[in-house]
């Protein structure tokens, strides 16, 4: 017995023993900071830096945690399937109570599953989507300086399992962040490091951390593979391209056009080779390579590379084109596509994140009874459109089959004619 109890303590006192020299190597004070605009401003920049409207927008997500415990979050129904071993939770996020529970496939009532469903939930989902909570309801944001950068450290003082937890963001130059310190009541060492900086990017647009590496003994957290998707959203997407019959539109070689009649195109879709003719002036655009983009003048070609003249010529079939084609672009890298209701009908939003002239800029699309769009509205930051309405009307089937529209209009005699359009 004096041999068992020695092993004892001697166990005890090695355990003390780490825990101590843990506790001096990493421990840190709670840094102080400073509330108010400036903590916002910079909450706001790394919200913009994730994208964090894909996020808002993102209707299913799946992930697992440590290799024990994996989820599907139906986030716009406020449900998850959380599952380990041999139990699934189908928790309802705003109403627990109203949770099914699941023992080896058998349903079964048990509350403390629930429960358990619930707090592996709210830890496993913090280290996914962390950083899109910085404005949750009784959440505190505070400016910190640290490596002589700011650094944004947030306080949660209700939700989840553990209010009172503190987590210092450390973002790079981009506001991106790359990793933060935390403070948690359930470790002891104030100021342990996790990275956040192996990420994926999910075809609903956001990017999501496939695993962490805490400071304190180089650990790994896995998430799994996580993925996000929009299965409603881009559901209503591709009905919207089989009513206008996109998959001609993709094995269309030429589209020609005008744009309200000041300018007329041409457009090698096969080569990305553009026609751009204005008052005097053509541009033979090669968008790809602008250097191989040629001049001419009165139709005779010039010894001239004017760049303003290349990029006046870029900037307008940038625009003008868009016109034509805007509904055959929605599954263009940096879209970010979300169902909105308009008159008791589905619309779809859709938002470029990146590309064109002006990236930023939404378009609500609203569809006929065949999902061909008879409207959009125009939310243009640049140009401080607000949801400006325009018709998309007059549309033919080209000779290659796809569909294009000849005329949009706005108010009550606003028009923009796209000529005689043709598409072979």
């Amino acid at each position: 017995m004096k041999k068992f109890l020695k092993v004892i303590g001697i166990l005890l006192l090695a355990i003390i023993g780490v825990f101590a020299f843990l506790f001096l190597r990493y421990n840190e004070a709670l840094p102080s900071g400073k509330q108010g605009k400036e903590a916002d401003d910079l909450a706001q920049k790394m919200l913009s830096a994730l994208h964090h409207e894909a996020y808002d927008n993102a209707e299913v997500l799946t992930w697992s945690f440590a290799g024990r415990n994996s989820y599907k979050w139906f986030k716009h129904e406020h449900k998850v399937e959380v599952s380990w071993g041999n139990n699934k939770v189908i928790l309802n996020t705003k109403s627990p109570s109203l949770s099914e529970v699941f023992i080896d496939g058998n349903k079964t009532e048990n509350p403390e599953l629930i429960k358990k469903a619930e707090a592996l939930f709210n830890n496993d989902s913090f280290w996914l989507i962390a950083p899109h909570k910085v404005f949750d309801e009784g959440v505190e944001r505070r400016i910190v300086k640290h490596n002589d950068k700011d650094a944004l450290l947030v306080t949660y003082t209700s939700g989840g399992s553990t209010p009172g937890d503190s987590y210092l963001w450390i973002l790079n130059d981009e506001a991106f962040p790359v990793a933060y310190k935390m403070w948690t009541k359930i470790i002891p060492i104030g100021g342990i490091g996790a990275s956040w900086s192996d990420w994926k990017e999910t075809e609903a647009g956001i990017q999501l951390p496939t695993k962490h590496k805490l400071d304190i003994l180089n650990y790994d957290i896995s998430m799994g593979n996580p993925t996000a998707v929009n299965p409603k959203s881009d559901g209503l997407a591709h009905k919207i391209l089989t009513a206008i019959n996109h998959e001609a539109y993709k094995k269309t070689n030429t589209l020609e056009w005008s744009f309200g009649g000041r300018r007329v195109y041409k457009w090698n879709k096969k080569d990305h080779i553009v026609e751009v003719s204005w008052d005097t002036t053509k541009v033979v655009l090669h968008p790809n390579d602008l250097e191989k983009s040629t001049i001419y003048f009165n139709e005779k070609p010039s010894d001239s590379k004017d760049k303003s003249i290349i990029k006046k010529a870029e900037d307008y079939f940038n625009n003008d084109s868009f016109w034509l084609v805007a509904p055959h672009k929605l599954f263009e890298p940096g879209i970010i596509r979300s169902i909105k209701e308009i008159d008791s009908k589905e619309a779809l939003l859709v938002k470029y994140t990146t590309g064109g002239t002006t990236p930023g800029d939404s378009y609500l699309w609203i569809l006929d009874e065949n999902y061909i769009p008879n409207s959009y509205r125009m939310y243009v930051p640049s140009m401080k459109m607000e949801g400006v309405p325009s018709t998309w009307e007059d549309w033919i089937t080209t000779e290659s089959g796809t569909l294009l529209p000849k005329m949009h209009r706005f108010g009550k005699n606003g028009e923009l004619s796209m000529g005689e359009v043709k598409g072979y």
